[in-house]
């Protein structure tokens, strides 16, 4: 009889754990963050650089580069560029960060998130002492401190970010260029920008357009004239170089909110909120009972329970629990407050906002009409006039706040250059930050994005 040698049952499982590791593919490594030398723009040297926030194999032949819309930062890509990897293999994403998210203080955030600062700590030094007395607390940026952000308009955004894209391309590797919200009006300014005749789409091989774009002006938001155009740029020059969403004259507050509010959520859950007993928090982002941080968070988020004047933030991510002291959150719909989190925390160092978002970068986006010459970009030195250079493929999604500008902007594009448009009309049913947020299983940007770059050779 032959001799049967007993294996150790340990051995097996390790034999079992071994092969079924052979069989899967690797997981995506994590993200990195990459530093480049940035467009010599007006103001101190030291904000001449361009942070990339890179997902996927550094042996990607083919790497999707996004830029974030108004007030945001190159993170709040993060989830949606970890489903995207995972579903593209052979692909890197690439997030842009801005230049003007260097004027932003996050050490103490930083400390949380290394869990070294606790929740109250984090929201004095940043908002608890404001009409209060709390010593040795965040100094903001003022106007004095900044005048050179009124010179960063579209022109600096797209200097920077031919930066990005010449790097992206080394070794022949293929770039498509994506933007969310105001991103996609710097992606098509990008693609029809004149660089002294030579036509910015000739560094990209497609284009894809979230919730965001350009096109000529309509009877609801006209192209600015000429003199409109100058008229802006004098109320610049004698006001704030920031946008100011908030209203409030501090216009830092909206990204300090948001970075302080996703944190909180993520690192301390589950204590009774402290946004919530701040007197100077506006009412609308209150609940009616006493809630936990990540429901406050959901509340001010979600389009059920969140304000008008947030909808560049809001997304369809659950409700308030039915009971509970502190009353929690149920996760629903699209995504998750967790999720949501993740968009505008951000990695040690970064968040998902913007806090000193260019008012001229926005004043420069209402004029680049599509990528046709009219007289307001000859005021405000804009060179988006190459539209009928654009012969790339094109994808084009609109959520909420497209506001039926999106598709027919991306179809006129096409028209003009001969590029093929994939259009997904999701405005009933998508929130702005839908596309961004939402769980890839439940999220059609997802779906349908995909086999759009699988295309892409």
């Amino acid at each position: 009889m032959p001799r049967v040698r007993t294996v150790p049952r340990g051995a097996v499982l390790a034999a079992l754990c071994l092969t079924a590791a052979l069989a899967l593919p690797a997981a995506a490594p994590a993200a990195t963050v990459t530093t480049l030398r940035g467009y010599d723009a007006p103001g101190p040297s030291r904000y001449d650089k361009v942070k990339v926030v890179k997902h996927g194999r550094a042996s990607a032949r083919r790497v999707l580069v996004l830029v974030p819309g108004t007030s945001a930062g190159g993170p709040y890509f993060t989830p949606l560029a970890e489903a995207l990897v995972k579903r593209l293999p052979g692909w890197q994403v690439w997030a842009v960060e801005r230049r003007e998210n260097l004027l932003e203080d996050h050490r103490m955030l930083d400390r949380a998130k290394r869990g070294e600062a606790d929740s109250r700590t984090v929201f004095d030094h940043y908002l608890g002492w404001i009409g209060g007395n709390v010593p040795g607390h965040f100094e903001p940026v003022t106007a004095e401190q900044a005048p050179f952000v009124r010179r960063w308009g579209m022109r600096v955004a797209i200097e920077d970010l031919r930066r990005v894209i010449r790097s992206a391309r080394r070794g022949g590797r293929k770039v498509v260029l994506g933007g969310h919200s105001l991103g996609g009006n710097i992606a098509v300014s990008y693609a029809t920008w004149d660089f002294a005749g030579r036509p910015g789409v000739r560094d990209i091989d497609g284009l894809v357009l979230i919730d965001g774009g350009s096109g000529p002006g309509t009877r609801a938001r006209p192209t600015p004239t000429a003199a409109e155009a100058r008229k802006e740029l004098a109320e610049l020059e004698s006001g704030s170089p920031f946008l100011d969403l908030s209203g409030t004259g501090l216009p830092w507050t909206m990204g300090v909110l948001n970075a302080v509010g996703s944190t909180g959520a993520l690192k301390d859950p589950y204590s009774p909120s402290i946004g919530q007993q701040w007197p100077l928090l506006p009412a609308a982002l209150k609940p009616p009972m006493t809630v936990n941080h990540r429901a406050q968070y959901g509340y001010a988020l979600d389009t059920e329970t969140g304000p008008a004047n947030l909808a560049l933030v809001q997304m369809h991510i659950g409700r308030l629990a039915p009971s509970g002291d502190p009353r929690d959150w149920q996760d629903g719909e699209l995504g998750s407050v967790g999720r949501a989190a993740r968009v505008f925390s951000g990695p040690v160092g970064m968040d998902g906002t913007a806090w000193y978002h260019p008012l001229r970068l926005t004043l420069d986006g209402r004029a680049t009409n599509g990528g046709t010459r009219t007289a307001a970009q000859r005021v405000l030195g804009l060179r988006t006039t190459r539209a009928r250079d654009v012969d790339v493929p094109i994808y084009a999604f609109e959520a909420a706040l497209g506001d039926g500008r999106v598709i027919p902007g991306a179809r006129r594009l096409g028209r003009l250059g001969g590029g093929k448009v994939t259009a997904v009309d999701r405005s009933a049913t998508f929130a702005h930050m839908d596309p961004i947020a939402a769980a890839p299983e439940r999220n059609d940007f997802v779906k349908t994005v995909v086999p759009f770059l699988r295309r892409i050779r």
